[in-house]
């Protein structure tokens, strides 16, 4: 369809401004919105200039003066069965912060795009290829389960960077013209990978190959979430993005906290306590600081359990899966009723019975949904199969004309469906990314928490925020950054989350931070109190001294009846190095001394599912994986971050004359791998290159100081 409005016959002002429509179904074209401006929104054509749609997001040119009332009146309007989302653009150059993180979003972009297409270790490390079909079986919500595996039945998948719930392409191989699905990878073992796709993959192919997709939509979303803040008037979107900002200060009044929260709370320890009454009298934002092991996620729990009795609807929140499932788990076992959204491939087994896509089966408004469905594509296919009988004049139109009748009333019961299982639930729970305006409409909450808000960039979190009266950021700045891949964009500050920001500014105001932990033992605690915490954690009596050997049937020694362990390789030739085609490094006789000790622990028969070994370099897990039984876990530190373990080994791998530490010289890395052991915490790493850094002098003198230090010629080695 052509623009209705062009600079030749355009009757009014030259200067237009923007309107954005979010959340139109697939069926809503260019002429659909002209409608709508046109009969809702009391819009002449004549002020209406170019329409662009593109990925779910319609741009609309409207004349002066027009974008802010329309907005006004399209907000939240029910088209067909969803409920738009409508904003204008914001003035020019009124949020330079804003136009700064959208740029850094597209340097994030290309560099992402760039890393994919040109660099060789990532592209391998995030491809399976050389895979066949195992089996095919149906899963939640009717999606296609794919099972790939190596052609040989006795062989193992490589070691990749693909996890549960990456985004990934099936693509064919050995063909001319490869096709291609998009899918999430549901499951993965060393032995196999399974695939959840939305069609059945209609494939001659012999073999597959599978690798990471970039994830378009959470950008785009992003993007959109910045221009709804930036261009926000008048509403709550404006007020907390304005004290967000610095503008204002944040409000607290306690008469807002419930007089029966102790009902929620009497399982918290006093600063547990002190931080959900903080976060229940906030009128704008506060924020949880919960360093590790501290029952943070705990925490957030209550805080949430409180305002759902206070009368609040909840919208819960965090940058992965899994940090939702552990929040989701919690509210699940207090009996609040919530809704997460999300692909079910990407969510616990545990929790599919609380996802959207069970909810809506639930629903009898989908039950029927389903009934017209079948009853449409049973007309669809009666039209096709005429073939010797010659229909009568318009008896096949009438027939498909019956059946996107029938689908379109199967469309609306679909959509009822939905918003009753919405309606229903107390909490909606999603990543932020995860936020689609399709499902959740117009809808708007009276709190928003962010859970491990620390790990998320700054747009990501905006997400939210234009759905909520007030917010409540949960996490720890001191553990690691977002990942950001634009070495520039990190340089210029995208790594700084809207946490960390906030805690830079005003920590006092807004924060209250836990101060007792329940996970380590009080020596495997101590030195990242120390450094990272003002020394203030303090362990609760159940973990203070509980050791390896504490544990049913686990034989007590040198290993498991002390708490921390440093293993000095200096002087050994542990030399660090490079692998052919890889910018990470390893070490081998680092890597093989590693393996020694959990052996070791084995041996005294500590359980193998409660051991692991992490190490900040992809290619030192590589190596650890072939030395290893599969039921011992290896990973980096950065996927170990969020979980526990009772026994882990930290190989450093850094060796070298020069003094280089690399990745060690993130010390919030190092925060995260001292303090994922609850009772043994074994250290391996050479202190001739290490020790002149600070950081690590300070470490190495108080291995020193508790009687941890060992060299790697001692017989414990």
């Amino acid at each position: 369809m052509r623009d209705l409005a062009t600079k030749r016959n355009f009757r009014y002002s030259p200067r237009m401004e923007l309107l954005f429509i979010e959340g139109l179904p697939p069926t809503v074209g260019k002429g659909g919105i002209v409608r709508l401006l046109i009969e809702v929104g009391q819009v002449n054509k004549n002020h209406i200039g170019k329409i662009t749609l593109n990925g779910g997001l319609a741009t609309v040119e409207v004349s002066n003066g027009r974008a802010a009332p329309l907005a006004h009146l399209l907000d939240g309007r029910l088209v067909e069965t969803r409920h738009i989302r409508v904003w204008q653009q914001a003035s020019e150059g009124s949020q330079p912060h804003f136009a700064q993180l959208r740029r850094w979003l597209a340097l994030e972009a290309e560099a992402e795009k760039e890393q994919l297409q040109t660099d060789p270790q990532v592209q391998s490390e995030h491809t399976l290829a050389r895979l066949v079909i195992r089996g095919e079986d149906v899963g939640m919500g009717g999606r296609i389960l794919l099972q790939l595996a190596p052609r040989n039945e006795q062989a193992r998948l490589p070691f990749s960077r693909l996890s549960t719930g990456s985004p990934v392409m099936l693509i064919e191989e050995g063909e001319s013209q490869p096709q291609s699905w998009r899918g999430i990878i549901s499951r993965l073992s060393r032995q196999s990978c399974e695939i959840a796709l939305n069609q059945s993959p209609e494939s001659a192919a012999r073999s597959f190959r599978v690798t990471l997709a970039n994830d378009e939509i959470a950008r785009q979303r992003m993007e959109r979430a910045l221009t709804r803040v930036e261009s926000a008037r008048g509403d709550r979107t404006a007020v907390l993005r304005d004290i967000i900002r610095g503008e204002h200060p944040a409000a607290f009044d306690h008469g807002r906290v419930p007089a029966n929260v102790a009902a929620y709370t009497s399982h918290l320890n006093p600063s547990q306590q002190e931080a959900v009454r903080h976060a229940l009298a906030a009128e704008d934002i506060a924020i949880i600081h919960g360093p590790p092991g501290t029952g943070k996620t705990t925490t957030v729990a209550a805080l949430i359990r409180t305002a759902v009795a206070r009368g609040d609807r909840v919208l819960a929140c965090a940058p992965s899966n899994l940090a939702v499932d552990n929040l989701a788990e919690q509210l699940v076992a207090a009996g609040v009723s919530l809704a997460r959204l999300g692909h079910p491939a990407r969510i616990l087994p545990e929790l599919q019975a609380h996802t959207l896509d069970a909810l809506v089966e639930r629903q009898a408004s989908y039950y029927q949904a389903k009934k017209l469905r079948k009853q449409a594509f049973g007309l669809r296919d009666q039209a096709g199969k005429f073939r010797r009988a010659r229909p009568t004049p318009g008896e096949k139109q009438a027939l498909r004309a019956e059946a996107a009748q029938l689908l379109d009333e199967a469309r609306q019961l679909e959509a009822q469906a939905i918003e009753q299982a919405l309606d229903s639930a107390s909490v909606i729970l999603s990543t932020l990314t995860g936020i689609d305006s399709a499902i959740l409409g117009q809808r708007s909450f009276d709190l928003c928490v962010i859970d491990e808000s620390g790990q998320s960039t700054e747009p990501a979190a905006w997400i939210p925020v234009t759905r909520s009266d007030r917010l409540v950021l949960a996490g720890d700045h001191q553990q690691l950054p977002p990942t950001v891949v634009s070495r520039q964009a990190e340089e210029e500050g995208f790594g700084l989350s809207l946490m960390e920001r906030l805690m830079r500014r005003d920590a006092a105001h807004l924060a209250r931070r836990l101060d007792v932990q329940y996970r380590m033992n009080e020596q495997i605690m101590a030195f990242s109190s120390a450094v990272f915490y003002d020394g203030d954690l303090q362990a609760d009596a159940s973990v203070q001294g509980h050791l390896l050997c504490d544990l049913p049937g686990v034989a007590a020694n040198e290993l498991t009846a002390t708490a921390v362990t440093f293993i000095d390789t200096a002087g050994a030739g542990y030399d660090d190095s490079q692998p052919a085609d890889s910018d990470s490094r390893h070490n081998p006789e680092e890597a093989a001394l590693a393996a020694k000790k959990a052996r070791q622990l084995l041996e005294a028969n500590v359980p193998a599912d409660s051991i692991a070994i992490i190490t900040p370099y992809s290619a030192q897990v590589q190596l650890l994986r072939e030395l290893l039984p599969e039921d011992v876990r290896v990973g980096t530190v950065d996927g170990f971050q969020g979980r526990e373990m009772e026994a882990i080994i930290i190989s450093l791998v850094r060796s070298n004359r020069e003094g280089q530490v690399g990745f060690l010289a993130e010390t919030r890395r190092m925060n995260v791998a001292l303090t994922r052991a609850r009772r043994k915490l074994i250290v391996i790493g050479d202190s001739a290159t290490i020790g002149s850094d600070p950081f690590y002098g300070r470490l190495l003198d108080y291995f020193d100081a508790i009687g941890a230090y060992h060299s790697v010629w001692e017989g414990l080695a």
